[in-house]
């Protein structure tokens, strides 16, 4: 037979103390809490000692203390190199930075330009000069040119758009005025300014087949420009690369999506190119 046993659900709980036999602790003035507490928790030889030399006598901060936020005007004067890098940016903006004034936006003021870069790349490949027009078949060694190429600067370099994802700027070409990180702006032979994105565009870069720099030192050497001089429809003040024996080479804008700073001290690994 089962037994009964009646239970008084609003009979109050017996204290935890009595029940499990433990003593209930009383502190006061003379025994405080947090000494008997903490000193209890520190697993050391003495725990008196290392209680009473950091901890007696402080104000110990239980949270994380709340910091005042400082005004704006205090936060303009403490970030000085922020406030200055925000300044120049903004000084830049307002006047235009990189921005031609109309009256310079002219495809003959840049030729002097282009005709110098021509001279630079002369020296950074080291193409030999025309000595006469039989050697016009022989060809430069051109594995020995593109780690040079994809650090030269291309200030100055007429580049053209072979393929694009936008079909507008296909066959668009120009003298490289400035390149940032992701665009070439170049200036075209109608004296427009346009800004050409390097991310899914292929470029191709014009080069010299014969070195540009006068030999003064060896006066029978001709100039290649007297041997090969510019088309005649093709005024002399506006000749180019194009004008010239040259080569070509593609330029992957994906691939060149650096400043010319950047791109001068990296190091490019050869790897295969996907097509757009």
């Amino acid at each position: 037979m089962t037994q009964t046993v009646d239970v008084d659900p609003y009979k109050p709980l017996p204290a935890i103390s009595k029940a499990l036999g433990i003593p209930r602790l009383v502190h006061d003035s003379a025994s405080p809490y947090t000494p008997t507490y903490v000193q209890s928790h520190l697993r050391v030889s003495d725990p008196a000692a290392l209680y009473n030399a950091r901890i007696k006598g402080r104000h110990v901060s239980l949270a994380n203390p709340v910091k005042d936020r400082p005004s704006k005007s205090t936060s303009k004067k403490s970030s000085g190199k922020t406030s200055v890098t925000k300044a120049l940016i903004r000084d830049r903006t307002r006047k235009g930075g990189w921005r031609l004034e109309k009256e310079a936006e002219k495809f003959d003021l840049f030729v002097p330009l282009h005709r110098l870069w021509m001279g630079y790349m002369s020296e950074l490949l080291s193409l030999s000069p025309l000595s006469s027009p039989e050697h016009a078949s022989r060809i430069p060694n051109l594995a020995s040119m593109y780690p040079k190429l994809v650090k030269a600067d291309l200030h100055g370099s007429l580049l053209s758009v072979r393929q694009s994802r936008n079909p507008c700027l296909v066959g668009l070409s120009g003298i490289v005025l400035y390149e940032s990180e992701n665009a070439f702006r170049v200036i075209t032979k109608t004296d427009q300014v346009k800004l050409i994105p390097k991310q899914n565009t292929i470029f191709v870069l014009a080069i010299p087949l014969y070195s540009t720099l006068d030999k003064t030192s060896n006066p029978s050497t001709p100039n290649p420009a007297d041997a090969y001089p510019p088309q005649p429809h093709t005024p002399l003040a506006s000749a180019t690369v194009l004008d010239v024996p040259h080569f070509e080479f593609e330029l992957y804008g994906n691939q060149l999506r650096y400043r010319s700073a950047e791109r001068a001290g990296r190091k490019f690994k050869a790897k295969e190119t996907i097509e757009l």
